[in-house]
């Protein structure tokens, strides 16, 4: 014990106990740089020009930086697979988004990660497991446990949970979209839909346009061959009046 400690009766608890979870800062600041105004909902994330999008590299980065939390959570546990099947679900599925990143993301906002439910301590089972990370949560004295709407037995620790809704708006269990991760996945998608219907009606504005041009060429070229033909027969009626 140190000095301060001596003078000041603070007893000693014996050495610190190691972080459950690796630090996800590195993570959160990669994703701040691929939120877009498109991609959060949060009125302190938008960016300064709407119409930006993020950088495959970019978010391919962030997908890796989630992936090497995961891999970490898996070394921690001793590295079996079948320790926890959903850890390495998650590990292959972010390894597929940083080969092929998405253009988009569609990750919930930080707001709704600090309203979506907790669960009472008082209401945990000693045998309840984070399905990430595989403790039991009431092993950690001041966990934090939240319940997805998707179904009232998917509760996961935030901290576990929280890297992966920022990311993707999904369950990990059903991959069912949740939070303001779906609205925002929905209004897209009727944004396309829109853009869909715009070139679908200028497709078909084109079409009209070429079928009036040909028409009005077709006119053109029937009232050029009848003016022809009375010319024609003009000329040939003035030729025999003086044959």
């Amino acid at each position: 014990m140190n000095p301060y400690e001596i003078e000041h009766g603070i007893k000693d608890e014996g050495p610190a106990r190691p972080r459950r979870r690796p630090s996800m800062s590195s993570f959160f600041n990669q994703l701040s740089q691929i939120e877009t105004s498109d991609s959060t909902t949060d009125p302190t994330r938008q960016h300064n020009n709407p119409h930006a999008v993020p950088t495959p590299v970019d978010v391919s980065a962030a997908y890796r930086l989630l992936q090497d939390q995961y891999l970490t959570l898996r070394s921690d546990s001793g590295g079996s697979s079948s320790a926890n099947p959903l850890l390495d679900v998650l590990i292959e599925s972010t390894q597929s988004q940083i080969e092929y990143p998405p253009t988009q993301t569609n990750g919930c906002s930080q707001t709704y990660l600090d309203t979506v439910d907790r669960v009472p301590r008082k209401s945990l089972k000693p045998d309840e497991t984070c399905p990430i990370c595989g403790e039991k949560f009431l092993s950690d004295e001041y966990c934090l446990v939240i319940v997805l709407p998707c179904h009232p037995t998917h509760k996961f620790d935030l901290e576990c949970v929280g890297p992966w809704l920022r990311i993707n708006g999904t369950c990990p269990l059903d991959r069912k979209a949740v939070g303001d991760g779906e609205k925002m996945k929905k209004s897209r998608e009727r944004e396309m839909e829109a853009a869909v219907a715009v070139l679908d009606l200028d497709e078909d504005a084109a079409e009209e346009y070429d079928r009036r041009r040909l028409q009005r060429q077709v006119e053109r070229e029937k009232e050029l061959q009848q003016k022809k033909e009375a010319e024609d027969y003009e000329s040939d009626g003035d030729d025999g009046m003086y044959a």
